[in-house]
């Protein structure tokens, strides 16, 4: 038939093309010509393209079709078929549940042609007038304290969200007036062009698919149905989370038609003066004298719900690791309680008294120690050549 494309050039196979060749060149095909998957001014050379690789598959996923194509060209079937009879036992949902079409086995089938209102069997599938939604749901960060995290605390945080308005009850149109159904789609929500087997179904571009339109705009929203709002409320953190932990508060986001949406708390750890946090250990480091270091002592150390003591033994070394157990922050899952590291540095005095710096080279003396620091260069050269 002159003007028509051959059905296997439309699809890009060869004639030798197996089922699921053309199966997966009909799939590709798809997913690139579809209508709503193109700039608005691409859209009706995309419709085009996309009706002709849909009869091309129609024709040949069909042994008997495909055969009498082969034969005779367009004109076979073009004088056995109807236009709509063209399509009849053509599967087109299972080809994206065959090929890896997502959890939920057809989810890419409804995302192509469910916005169209596809349907093989020629019915059309349009959204309920007014369809109720979900309020979307909302995301706030908040900062706390490492202590706050271990304890867990309540906290007051300010939303901005918005409200349904009150004036009109969130219908958008003004008091005493009512939406009136639409004149371009007649209050479906969708407009329609059909084309053989199926319909391709868009959002009306007038009414944005609700179906209906306001005449009088609601003054207090101007005609949005609801109305920006701040809100106070009241989020209770558990112990035991980390920076960048999601707390969820449900029904605390925005309105909706249906019911509202979530609210997201996001924590944000502030940092710590003293401590530093490794999941649910937390580590600090003090400075202890030589000579609590080498007779042993007991120091105060700091911690998350105040002061400890902690019993330093004698000879202990200069970076030495304590370890004091579930003196840390609580797991936010299995309540185990993590430990506080404590490391231990030595102070090493600058200056000496006289008195002192005589103690030390006595007790240097006394351990064997030669504190002749003041060798000439006569002396390091015999020791080096003896």
């Amino acid at each position: 038939m002159p003007g028509k494309q051959d059905y296997y050039e439309l699809l890009g196979v060869a004639k030798t093309a197996s089922a699921e060749d053309i199966k997966r060149a009909y799939r590709e095909k798809a997913l690139k010509f579809h209508p709503d998957r193109v700039p608005a001014e691409q859209k009706k050379e995309a419709e085009e393209k996309f009706k002709g690789i849909s009869e091309s598959y129609a024709v040949l996923s069909d042994t008997q079709k495909r055969d009498l194509y082969d034969r005779y060209g367009h004109s076979g079937i073009d004088q056995k078929y109807a236009q709509e009879d063209i399509f009849k036992g053509a599967d087109f949902s299972s080809i994206f549940r065959d090929m890896g079409g997502g959890s939920g086995g057809g989810s890419i089938f409804e995302e192509i042609f469910g916005d169209l209102g596809f349907d093989v069997s020629g019915s059309r599938q349009t959204r309920s007038q007014g369809s109720r939604r979900r309020g979307r749901d909302l995301q706030i960060a908040i900062d706390i304290t490492l202590e706050e995290a271990a304890e867990g605390v309540e906290k007051i945080i300010t939303v901005p969200r918005y409200e349904t308005c009150v004036s009109c009850s969130g219908s958008g149109a003004k008091a005493g007036t009512k939406k009136s159904t639409c004149s371009a789609c007649k209050g479906s929500g969708r407009t329609v062009v059909s084309n053989g087997f199926f319909q391709l179904a868009q959002t009306c571009s007038r009414c944005g698919g609700e179906g209906t339109v306001i005449q009088t705009p609601c003054p207090n929203c101007r005609g949005e149905g609801k109305v920006k709002e701040i809100k106070k409320i009241k989020v209770k953190i558990p112990a035991g989370v980390d920076n960048g932990s999601q707390l969820r508060v449900r029904a605390e986001g925005e309105a909706g038609s249906s019911s509202r949406g979530d609210l997201y708390v996001i924590i944000e750890l502030r940092p710590h003066d003293i401590f530093e946090r490794h999941h649910n250990d937390i580590s600090t480091a003090i400075n202890i004298s030589l000579a609590k270091a080498i007779l042993g002592s007991e120091v105060e150390i700091p911690s998350l719900d105040g002061k400890l003591t902690m019993k330093i033994p004698a000879g202990t070394q200069c970076g030495k690791t304590f370890r004091l157990k579930g003196k840390g922050i609580p797991d936010l899952h299995t309540r185990d309680i993590g430990d506080e590291l404590v490391k231990v540095n030595i102070e090493i005095p600058t200056k000496l008294t006289s008195q002192q710096r005589q103690l030390i080279e006595e007790f240097a003396r006394a351990s064997g120690e030669d504190l002749n620091l003041k060798e000439s260069f006569g002396d390091k050269f015999k020791k080096t050549f003896r």
